[in-house]
């Protein structure tokens, strides 16, 4: 009796099959990567090893190199996928800062919805990045553990298990260490360093209000300090201690600072066409390993411009 099939001839051939990947660590200084290589691989002939490098298929410290006399360091990571070349990914409204197995550190851009809206679902943050690992590995998913205003600009983390989202997401407040903003503000806060508190709420127009009614609005915490100052502009760096929807936008606009190009809380002009703020920096508890993860962000070239 003939053995029945359960897949379509040749299906086989298209299944999944992850990269392999070497990691090395140089011990000695001033080694040229080509020879490092040849030393830590040594089981495989010449000519193979230099078609690794030819065929991008060799990675130092995250990023992809054809170099052969790369002058290596102690500490480096060197990484080899024997199966492919690298996957780069590349869009001018998105960077990948950091990626491992459990989650991704992003640039997002300005102007670049985080997730989707009822009207929108490509083409966001969250969009391009499940593009991304799919294309790695199909089975792969991206989660979202939180987002950046659409005209924010500046560093996002999103989880890519189930185990490091649900971590992220039930301990937040103790695993985020430190979240720093910086914003151009038209108007110099008084004093030049200090505190905003309030509750906040928000109408059947979305829009995001300050009370002083704990029973009308989620407690709110804005630590600042003024940076520079420029005729009636400042630059403000701000330190979250809650994480509230527009809570940045909401409280400088309470102390007669809107953000510059905030029209929606109270800023008349819009000099550099964007909302000027940057998330600069996020530091917080790898949900798997417990490493302390701390990634900065260089302040936008055209905020300093205003300034």
């Amino acid at each position: 009796m003939a053995k029945q099939l359960t897949t379509k001839p040749g299906a086989e051939r298209s299944r999944f099959r992850p990269d392999v990947i070497l990691h090395f660590v140089p011990k000695e200084p001033q080694e040229r990567l080509l020879d490092f290589l040849l030393q830590v691989m040594a089981d495989r002939k010449r000519t193979t090893v230099k078609d690794f490098l030819k065929h991008q298929q060799v990675m130092v410290n995250g990023q992809v190199t054809t170099q052969w006399n790369l002058t290596l360091q102690p500490g480096d990571e060197v990484k080899v996928n024997t199966s492919r070349q690298f996957q780069i990914f590349s869009n001018p409204r998105l960077k990948i800062v950091y990626e491992d197995a459990d989650i991704i550190v992003v640039e997002k851009g300005y102007g670049l919805l985080s997730v989707g809206t009822d009207r929108k679902s490509e083409g966001t943050a969250y969009w391009l990045l499940r593009q991304w690992v799919k294309r790695v590995d199909p089975r792969q998913k991206v989660f979202i553990v939180h987002r950046l205003d659409q005209h924010t600009s500046g560093l996002m983390l999103f989880a890519k298990t189930i185990q490091a989202k649900e971590a992220l997401q039930h301990n937040w407040n103790n695993m985020v260490l430190e979240r720093r903003y910086v914003a151009v503000t038209d108007g110099i806060p008084d004093p030049a360093e200090g505190s905003i508190h309030s509750y906040l709420a928000e109408n059947s127009a979305h829009e995001v209000y300050s009370t002083n009614d704990p029973n009308e609005g989620k407690e709110a915490l804005t630590r600042y300090t003024t940076l520079k100052t420029r005729g009636n502009r400042a630059l403000v760096e701000l330190q979250l201690e809650t994480g509230r929807k527009n809570q940045i936008r909401v409280h400088l606009a309470d102390i007669n600072c809107p953000i510059s190009g905030d029209r929606r809380y109270g800023s008349g002009t819009s000099p550099i066409h964007r909302l000027a703020l940057h998330a600069q920096t996020l530091r917080f508890i790898h949900p798997i390993s417990r490493h302390d993860m701390n990634f900065t962000s260089a302040i936008p070239a055209a905020f300093a411009r205003l300034v």
